[in-house]
């Protein structure tokens, strides 16, 4: 089996965290430092790009591979029977509701944060196009290998294409306040009808997590605790 890369820190209930992107948790250090007090928070790097892979020859990407690597990680640190609480944001958003709807009994509640499932809405190739096309619009530079250019080559197109199940448990569809009136808010919306979960807003926009820690872990406490 492929060698699992996450770290650990904190006490309290197991937190799964799902970075967005490449699955590269840089810039989530403050929102888990906001976290810590209340989860043990487990961040999963599905590509080890923080743990020295960067650079490495990479794949097109599958949701069920992220998501199962996910369950192996949720099995090592709470045990094939325990539960967990989920975290994920954009792309890890994606894994979390293919991690919920293929072990629901595993999960005592899961977040999923501007899921770009933007094939779902009506018109949805159309829009799953046109987001692609404005994503790749920001390539940076040709040079060092970097999380952003894995993404753009092997992880936006597979996951923009993923549908989720419907009648998932325990789950929470968020979006930015920021990004109202924007496409993935939109999304978000419609996932959560479409799955049956909660909607809710969160600070800031899709980048939330990133430019509003300290509120966006108070929010996260709030739909995962009470």
């Amino acid at each position: 089996m492929p060698e699992l890369h996450y770290d650990i820190v904190g006490t309290g209930p197991v937190l799964l965290l799902l970075p967005g992107g490449a699955g590269h948790p840089m810039g989530l250090d403050p929102l888990i430092g906001h976290l810590v007090p209340h989860f043990t928070v487990v961040t999963y790097d599905p590509l080890g790009l923080a743990h020295g892979r960067l650079g490495e020859p990479v794949a097109d990407q599958r949701v069920a591979d992220w998501s199962e690597g996910a369950h192996r990680v949720l099995a090592k640190v709470a045990g094939e029977d325990g539960a967990a609480y989920v975290l994920g944001t954009s792309s890890g958003g994606i894994t979390a509701l293919d991690l919920l709807a293929r072990h629901p009994g595993r999960l005592r509640g899961v977040i999923a944060h501007e899921p770009p499932c933007v094939t779902l809405l009506p018109d949805g190739e159309r829009l799953r196009a046109g987001l692609i096309g404005q994503l790749a619009g920001g390539r940076p530079a040709a040079g060092e290998p970097t999380p952003f250019g894995v993404f753009l080559d092997h992880v936006l197109r597979p996951f923009t294409a993923y549908r989720p199940a419907t009648g998932l448990p325990r789950l929470t569809v968020a979006a930015g306040t920021d990004s109202r009136d924007q496409l993935l808010y939109r999304t978000a919306e419609f996932v959560a009808q479409y799955t049956g979960g909660a909607f809710a807003e969160f600070p800031g926009g899709h980048l939330g997590a990133v430019e509003h820690p300290a509120a966006f872990a108070e929010r996260v406490g709030e739909a995962l605790l009470g």
